[in-house]
């Protein structure tokens, strides 16, 4: 099997990543996720369309956030949610990860939400359920090491198609540590699928990875060019935690030539709208200014998170292999 997202009839059975994924897919997810959003902006509807299916969080790397919007999306679902603490339980007595899948699934899981420090684990362990014939068992993959954060790019596109309409005349800023971000790679996967003409990515040249071009990417080392009339600024963070080496003089320097200041805003279209993954470290890679700026949807990218991972689960949990 070619694509280990896809069943035999081209139907989502798993969420793994971005890249690979037909255009009508993100749509029909993005269409989905629409359903569930209340005439506020801030409300998320509820819906009994998984009640009697059970949703376990496999987090084996730290996320509040990611993981509560996880759980909040499954019970607007109606189904029944368990949240595991794996550091706490079988992967430090020994077991594997795909024991620890198979005891699980013996337990009747119907969907397993997992988020790994190691690129790839949440493909292992779709491959391994469809190795096993049980295609009722699907997988989100909530991010994987540097590899991918698929629901984070969902909601992002959900986000700018929301106060944007269309994605085919946008000029989208990508802007911070892109080599160690898993979100700037889904994102830019799912830009570029659903024809944003010119994608950008801005940093400096210690954090762009290779390759970028060949993505369709612009990169910039200057962010006042890079910000030029662009629609769109997605903001990340610096990710400390997975650096390796001095890649930065200091926060303070890194602000000085890359955060997002209201005079660098004003470079861009002045409808331009500023995204942020989260969380966000202010005066780091945004002023304070900015992100509670009119500007700033970063709140609303979280209310819509739950939306667009409401429709993710209810999409695969209606889909048989």
């Amino acid at each position: 099997m070619l694509n280990p997202q896809l069943n035999k009839n081209g139907e989502l059975q798993h969420l793994l990543s971005i890249e690979g994924l037909p255009k009508s897919i993100i749509n029909h997810i993005l269409d989905t996720a629409s359903s569930f959003v209340g005439i506020s902006d801030r409300e998320v509807k509820k819906v009994p369309l998984m009640r009697g299916k059970s949703v376990f969080n496999l987090f084996f790397e730290n996320s509040t956030r990611t993981r509560t919007t996880f759980e909040i999306a499954s019970k607007r679902l109606s189904a029944d949610v368990i949240n595991l603490n794996i550091q706490a339980s079988s992967a430090s007595k020994g077991e594997s990860l795909l024991d620890t899948i198979d005891n699980l699934s013996a337990m009747h899981a119907d969907m397993f939400v997992v988020r790994h420090a190691q690129s790839g684990a949440p493909y292992l362990i779709a491959r391994h359920l469809i190795d096993k014939k049980q295609s009722h068992v699907h997988v989100v993959n909530a991010g994987d090491g540097r590899h991918a954060h698929p629901t984070q790019g969902l909601l992002d596109m959900y986000t700018i198609r929301h106060y944007k309409k269309d994605f085919t005349n946008l000029t989208v800023a990508i802007v911070g540590d892109i080599l160690h971000s898993r979100v700037a790679r889904s994102d830019i996967h799912a830009l570029t699928t659903l024809g944003v003409p010119e994608v950008r990515a801005i940093g400096p040249h210690t954090l762009l990875p290779g390759g970028l071009e060949q993505m369709g990417v612009r990169v910039f080392t200057n962010m006042d060019e890079g910000l030029k009339g662009v629609d769109v600024i997605i903001m990340l963070r610096l990710q400390n935690e997975r650096m390796r080496g001095a890649l930065l003089p200091s926060a303070q320097e890194y602000f000085k030539s890359y955060g997002l200041t209201p005079e660098r805003l004003a470079l861009a279209k002045p409808d331009a709208i500023v995204m942020h993954p989260g969380p966000m470290n202010r005066g780091v890679e945004i002023d304070s200014a900015v992100a509670d700026g009119a500007q700033a949807v970063i709140l609303p990218q979280v209310t819509f998170g739950i939306a667009v991972r409401m429709a993710v689960m209810s999409i695969l949990a209606g889909t048989q292999g």
